[in-house]
């Protein structure tokens, strides 16, 4: 009896695994690959361009930061781009799964021009923030070089939404592993001038990463047009027609994608300006907490792209069962994977944390006591972080990012930053203070876009 009691719950388990949780890893982990690599190239700009010394480290540092969060909005524009394709996939309408990609890419060519023209300021603007002269002017000649970088960067958005979209994420990965590779390479030729080539420092690293990007895009360019099972698809032909219908569609949906990612990466920037009023030391071990996060972080960021993808799939195919499938599938996953993270900044912070010390500096063991201290609170933040990103590209595979906009306000710069300030400087938790108001924060819009998933049959999310 007990046989034939758990044989259909194996079987079901087993029809579970091939529909849902096979196809969200074989989608989702190339792309968390692909992000990991994304962060190998700018860890490698850090430590190489650290070597030129602290004034020229800064000067990127604050070159680079305004960069991405242009770079951060365009993305959240471009990702408007893979719940419509899915679901034109889903529908088998190749027409409409063809002009979503098409505009995406006119998308970014329109977004470019007026960035461009603002990034060229970068030196005016640093010094109306209050930045030192000599930083500014550095950051300027940086970022002069830098800001070509985001037409590629942009570019590779637009096409990495139509291969998302066809299941063909391992290019992504080793396309973004390759051009990592090139650019560590030319940072090393180009930065210190090695082996007979100039030495132009930031330059150089500027133009590491606008070659890099370039043959990224290129590459991915070059595969979505000739792979046989995708070249039917003509992406690129008739590219200068234009398509205003879509074009503003993929605007209206994505602008709150923009200012939501904006606002995430915001509640990031605010906690370290916090952090820094509390003190220096603690400050350090706060960036060491963050980047550790960060990269774990990743693997939810590439399952939640797959979970919009097969949202939006579902919702195309009129499957109303696929859809909740696709969603929860995604997000036990990942919880499962950020709670297995969670167990190991409990039990191993100190480990995690020196790793990125140097103990011959004296200042290294406070750094560790405070970085360790923050990891085991990120334990928690890491599983709210990882329920967040999913329960928002859930409603973003059907074609809802406005409401979660506002839950993102709400929960990153009302409640995160609310308790951050209220428990860092009201109590005597100070950094850990902050760091519990990160977590919930996050705990919050997690919570909440998971529950409109819920009900998303109710408040007529699924317009089929």
């Amino acid at each position: 009896m007990a046989g034939v009691a758990t044989a259909p719950r194996g079987s079901r388990f087993s029809a579970l695994w091939k529909s849902d949780v096979k196809p969200t890893l074989a989608l989702g982990l190339p792309l968390a690959g692909a992000q990991l690599a994304q962060i190998a190239i700018n860890t490698t700009d850090v430590i190489m361009i650290g070597r030129l010394g602290a004034e020229p480290l800064a000067a990127a540092v604050l070159a680079a930061n305004l960069y991405i969060l242009t770079w951060f909005f365009g993305m959240g524009i471009l990702q408007a781009v893979i719940p419509l394709a899915a679901r034109a996939r889903g529908q088998k309408n190749t027409r409409d799964l063809r002009r979503c990609v098409r505009m995406g890419f006119w998308i970014v060519v329109f977004y470019c021009v007026p960035f461009w023209i603002l990034l060229s300021f970068t030196e005016d603007i640093l010094i109306a923030f209050g930045q030192k002269p000599d930083l500014a002017a550095m950051a300027g000649q940086y970022m002069d070089v830098l800001m070509w970088t985001l037409m590629p960067a942009l570019g590779i958005m637009a096409v990495r939404g139509f291969l998302t979209v066809m299941e063909r994420t391992k290019v992504v990965l080793l396309a973004t592993i390759a051009g990592a590779i090139v650019n560590g390479i030319i940072d090393y030729l180009l930065i210190f001038g090695e082996f007979g080539f100039p030495r132009l420092e930031l330059v150089g690293a500027g133009i590491a990463s606008v070659f890099s990007a370039t043959l990224t895009m290129v590459v991915l360019f070059v595969y979505a047009a000739t792979h046989k099972k995708l070249r039917r698809y003509y992406i690129f032909g008739r590219i200068w027609r234009s398509d205003w219908q879509v074009f503003f569609m993929i605007l209206r949906l994505g602008w709150p994608i923009g200012i939501t990612i904006v606002a995430e990466s915001g509640l990031f920037v605010a906690s370290s300006i916090l952090m820094g009023w509390i003190g220096t030391t603690q400050l350090a071990a706060h960036g060491i907490a963050v980047q550790i996060a960060s990269v774990t972080f990743m693997v939810p960021v590439g399952l939640s792209q797959a979970a919009m993808t097969r949202v939006g799939l579902a919702a195309g195919r009129k499957d109303a069962p696929g859809v909740g499938r696709a969603g929860w599938s995604a997000l036990t996953i990942t919880l499962i994977f950020m709670g297995c993270f969670a167990v190991l900044f409990w039990t191993m912070p100190d480990l995690l944390v020196s790793l990125y010390l140097d103990f011959e500096n004296i200042q290294s063991h406070e750094v560790l006591a405070f970085g360790a201290t923050y990891l085991v609170v990120a334990a928690v933040f890491q599983i709210a972080d990882g329920a967040q990103i999913i329960g928002v590209n859930n409603l973003r595979g059907l074609g809802d990012t406005k409401i979660p906009l506002f839950y993102a306000l709400f929960g990153y710069w009302v409640v995160g930053i609310g308790l951050s300030i209220g428990l860092g400087f009201g109590t005597d938790l100070d950094g850990i203070g902050i760091w519990c108001g990160l977590a919930a924060g996050l705990a919050t819009v997690g919570v909440l876009a998971n529950i409109r998933f819920y009900h998303r049959e109710k408040l007529g999310l699924l317009r089929f």
